[in-house]
């Protein structure tokens, strides 16, 4: 770059550092302090968080603010980091020259990112968008709900270490595993076109190592407005669905069937907590009294997992990058593995 170019780009580079150390403060301090927004929104509006409808409110209002954060600063960190990286080769460097490496990359990394389903979506479209592989960024969408150092503290905490060992066992494999079979089905052709065209390289972000900063910045945010743009609305209406059926879970009618020993039990379990939709942290409770009243334990977790790896609010924002027959096969997928899980643990334990 010439000593002209610097001097014209010094004064835009202050302004771009500014703008970004500014936002990156307003960020955490908003995300930071989303639980108490709710709760005044709810307190003004005069709403108990013991009822349904309170419980939904304060839902909505929490979870929607968070995830379009997470989507916003993921897409905009993610949209400067691919102009260094052209997708072709992020995808070269995490498909892994062994078979399934990068599936378990993916799947380790969900274990400590404390995200719900929901939560975890702007990630997963985060790094579709920077070229990893398809099957790659699958394993970290199930794992990164499903298994967590939040579930897994609780689950040692009620029910020992062994159980929370199998737990994390059978939920990385369920992870590893989906992720490895959609990646060798090749079902790229089923993104939906605009992430494809990303993916290709046809996008407003473009590697190139001669670039300014400055320019890094503004790719940075054309990905946001290009992404953002086109995602939020699904948002809304995925948060607010599952707003509606938060809080609501019909423990005594569960447990009714749950403690049967018949094979139609996990599968039950599995499609009754697909509607639902919440976090480990707040299924974990619903767990404990489910077994308190006795539920089978392997028909238990089915159901957790199911509701925490497989909600309908997630398939409502997938919707905007996936076409639906990548979506049934995600769902045909993961739900067939914790099938197995919940079988494994009633036979088990």
């Amino acid at each position: 770059m010439s000593a002209q170019s610097q001097a014209i780009a010094s004064p835009a580079l202050s302004r771009w550092l500014v703008i970004i150390a500014v936002s990156t403060l307003l960020w955490f301090a908003v995300y930071s302090h989303l639980s108490e927004f709710a709760d005044a929104v709810v307190a003004t509006l005069q709403l108990s968080r013991d009822t349904h409808f309170g419980e939904a409110v304060h839902f909505f209002l929490f979870d929607t603010p968070k995830v379009l954060l997470l989507l916003t600063g993921i897409v905009f960190v993610m949209g400067i980091v691919q102009t260094f990286f052209a997708p072709e080769r992020t995808r070269a460097l995490l498909s892994g020259k062994r078979v399934g490496v990068g599936n378990v990359l993916a799947a380790s990394l969900g274990i400590v990112t404390p995200f719900c389903s929901c939560s975890a979506v702007p990630l997963f479209i985060g790094f579709l968008s920077a070229g990893v592989p398809l099957g790659v960024t699958f394993s970290f969408l199930i794992s990164a709900p499903m298994v967590n150092e939040v579930a897994l503290v609780l689950l040692f905490g009620m029910f020992g270490w062994k159980v929370a060992v199998l737990y994390l066992g059978m939920g990385l494999l369920v992870a590893i595993v989906a992720g490895f079979v959609i990646g060798k089905l090749r079902m790229e052709r089923f993104l939906e076109d605009w992430v494809q065209q990303i993916q290709a390289g046809q996008g407003v972000v473009h590697a190139d190592a001669a670039m300014s900063w400055v320019e890094r910045f503004e790719a940075g945010w054309d990905h946001v407005k290009q992404i953002v743009g086109k995602v939020w609305p699904y948002i809304l209406l995925g948060i607010g669905l599952g707003a509606a059926i938060h809080g609501y879970v019909p423990e005594d009618f569960m447990a009714s069937f749950m403690g049967k020993d018949v094979w139609w039990a996990v599968p039950a379990a599995v499609l009754l907590g697909v509607p639902m939709y919440t976090n480990a942290a707040g299924i974990i409770p619903i767990v404990q009294a489910l077994i308190g009243k006795g539920a089978a334990l392997g028909t238990v977790l089915a159901f957790m997992m199911a509701v925490i790896a497989l909600s309908a609010p997630e398939m409502i924002i997938l919707r905007k990058a996936l076409k639906p027959t990548l979506i049934a096969t995600f769902a045909g997928v993961v739900a067939t593995g914790i099938l197995l899980v919940g079988y494994v643990f009633n036979w088990v334990l």
